[in-house]
């Protein structure tokens, strides 16, 4: 056994063995499980759609005096909720603002935070008393802004396919998802999953610290619609401290919707530390919906996601045959795919839409199969993902950095 505090200690003398979460995966797949001695800290991650996202802010409108209370508001049309606060006469409304929230099919709440982070403008129109006032803000002119989860960091998911005949539109797929099972798509990053590396929430608590969209935040409690076998968590973070690159905005068949990742480092402390720390993918379970009910009727595993599949988009520009309105670039769901066979790799999450609409092979992508556990041992191709193991990762290994820095303290 071990205590924090002395993991606290080592970490502060540079002792600590601080690992990623696929460091220890690749010594359990080897057999050669670690001691309670040989590390200190794993850091996990996970980064992809996440609804329940949303920001409270205070955002400056006009000059003190020039309204009584503003009755709506938009950020770049995104709609806003203002309030609770009144503000009488201030000239500043504070907003919530829902990471789903939409002003087009291609643009919302997911956007918007992602554009503020990155220093962009924003153009804020408020309605009060029958007038119009508008001003334009950067990040910088927030007195206040932090965004919190509802439900984030799902221990697993659930993966759907559409067992009817005719194509189905759902907030689940890009594109209208194929009838008679012939794709799937998936969510989670399966074993490298903070909760799913500790599922009874024992060192995830209230006030934990963690990294939310790449800043500091911590765990505010369990988020909705968890359950002790789909344990899930809700946290907040300073929006001023968060990283673009690690947050943004994913448009699905049914509109725009919000990317989050959430990083926290787990304490080994005992034995039991280790046994949970070493669930690997063919561990983890991936029911299996039909589109029209969401109910299970089949199961497979992480495993056919993540093992032995890509987890970035390959790009041959040279396959490119400027062939009129690029297909993959207007399905792009993150508006990563540039005509000519590029791709900006800082909004690629190589969730596979661009493989699927692009007719000449310029993107590839082994994105696997689900391999479903029942009695029919159907196979289905993964048409999309949701979420990117490679930017979970990433943040893993970002997180290990600041641990080692002294930047992030447990």
């Amino acid at each position: 056994m071990k205590t924090m505090q002395e993991v606290r200690d080592r970490l502060a003398r540079g002792e600590a063995a601080v690992w990623t979460a696929m460091e220890m995966k690749e010594r359990v797949r080897k057999g050669d499980i670690p001691t309670v001695d040989e590390v200190d800290i794993v850091t996990t991650g996970t980064f992809g759609v996440m609804s329940g996202t949303a920001a409270v802010m205070t955002v400056p409108v006009a000059a003190p005096g020039a309204f009584l209370r503003a009755d709506t508001v938009t950020l770049n049309g995104v709609p806003a909720f203002p309030g609770p606060c009144p503000n009488e006469r201030l000239g500043t409304v504070d907003l919530i603002v829902y990471g789903t929230a939409a002003v087009s099919e291609t643009y919302g709440g997911g956007h918007l935070f992602r554009d503020l982070v990155d220093g962009k403008d924003v153009d804020v129109v408020a309605e009060a008393g029958g007038k119009t006032f508008e001003n334009t803000i950067y990040i910088e002119d927030l007195s206040a802004a932090r965004i919190f989860t509802t439900r984030s960091c799902f221990r697993n998911y659930t993966a759907f396919v559409n067992r009817g005949p005719d194509p189905a539109r759902t907030i689940f797929s890009v594109l209208p998802l194929a009838g008679q099972m012939s794709g799937a798509t998936v969510s989670g990053c399966g074993e490298i999953n903070p909760v799913e590396n500790d599922p009874g929430l024992t060192h995830i608590r209230p006030g934990t610290p963690i990294l939310l969209n790449g800043g500091v935040g911590m765990v505010m409690g369990e988020g909705t619609r968890s359950t002790p076998e789909r344990r899930n968590i809700a946290a907040c973070a300073e929006l001023s401290a968060m990283d673009g690159d690690y947050m943004g905005g994913f448009v699905t068949a049914h509109g725009p919707e919000c990317l989050t990742s959430v990083a926290i480092p787990l304490p080994v402390l005992s034995a039991d530390d280790i046994i949970r720390l070493s669930v690997t993918d063919d561990q983890v379970s991936l029911p299996v919906a039909d589109i029209s009910d969401r109910v299970p009727f089949s199961v497979a595993t992480y495993a056919d996601v993540w093992q032995q599949t890509d987890f970035t988009v390959q790009v041959d520009p040279m396959q490119c045959l400027f062939c009129g309105p690029c297909t993959a670039a207007e399905a792009c769901p993150t508006k990563a795919v540039m005509m000519g066979g590029g791709i900006m790799r800082s909004r690629c999450v190589s969730c596979g839409t661009c493989v699927q609409t692009c007719p000449n092979g310029v993107y590839t992508m082994n994105a696997g199969a689900l391999h479903l556990q029942d009695d029919s041992e159907a196979t289905v191709p993964i048409v999309l993902r949701q979420s990117d193991r490679s930017r979970a990762e990433a943040l893993c290994e970002h997180l290990r950095v600041q641990l080692q820095r002294g930047e992030f303290l447990l």
